[in-house]
C-alpha cells in the first residue's frame, strides 16, 4: 500500500521513541523498586499502563513497517491494536481490574486520555479504508497522543520516585 510507504518515516520515528522510552522505564522501575521497598504493591499500579502504552506505540509501529500490507490488513492490525486497548483502558476506567485511580487527575492520565486515543486509532483504522491519508493521519494523532501520556506518566513518575528518599 503506496499511503504507508509515505508514512514510513514516521513509524520509525514513533517506534525508536517508544523504545527508548519503554527501556528508561526499566530503569525508573528498578529505582522504584530500591526506594519503596515498603511500597513495592503500588509500583505495578502506575508503571504497567505506561509501559503498555509505549509497547502498543512501538507494537504498532512494528506492524504497519511490515512490507506488502493492503488496505485491509493495515486496517486490521491498527483495530487490533485499538480495541486491545480500548478493552485495557477502558477496565482501567470503570475500575473492572485491582487498580484505584481514586484521584481525578490519575483517572484522567491513566484511563481516559488513553481510552480517546485508542479510540483515535480504531476510528483511524477504520477510515483508512475509505479514505487512507486522513485514516493514517488519525492513527498517528492516536500514536502522538499514547506517546505524549506514557511521557507524562513517566516524568510523574520519575519524580515520585526522586522525591522519595530510600528505605533504610
Amino acid at each position: 500500500m503506496n499511503e504507508l510507504e509515505r508514512w514510513a518515516n514516521f513509524y520509525l520515528t514513533t517506534s525508536a521513541a517508544a523504545a527508548t522510552l519503554l527501556g528508561l522505564m526499566f530503569v525508573v522501575i528498578t529505582l522504584a523498586a530500591e526506594r519503596r521497598q515498603g511500597d513495592a504493591a503500588k509500583i505495578p499500579i502506575y508503571l504497567t499502563p505506561t509501559v503498555i502504552y509505549f509497547a502498543s506505540v512501538l507494537f504498532l509501529a512494528a506492524l504497519l513497517t511490515f512490507p506488502n500490507h493492503t488496505r485491509l490488513t493495515a486496517t486490521l492490525c491498527i483495530c487490533l491494536v485499538g480495541v486491545v486497548g480500548l478493552v485495557y483502558s477502558g477496565t482501567s476506567l470503570i475500575g473492572g481490574d485491582k487498580k484505584s485511580f481514586n484521584e481525578l487527575h490519575d483517572r484522567l492520565a491513566y484511563a481516559i486520555f488513553p481510552f480517546g486515543a485508542y479510540s483515535l486509532l480504531v476510528l483511524g483504522g477504520v477510515l483508512l479504508l475509505h479514505d487512507p491519508q486522513r485514516g493514517l493521519t488519525l492513527v498517528a494523532v492516536g500514536m502522538l497522543s499514547l506517546l505524549a501520556v506514557a511521557i507524562r506518566n513517566s516524568w510523574a513518575i520519575a519524580i515520585d520516585v526522586v522525591s522519595t528518599p530510600p528505605k533504610a
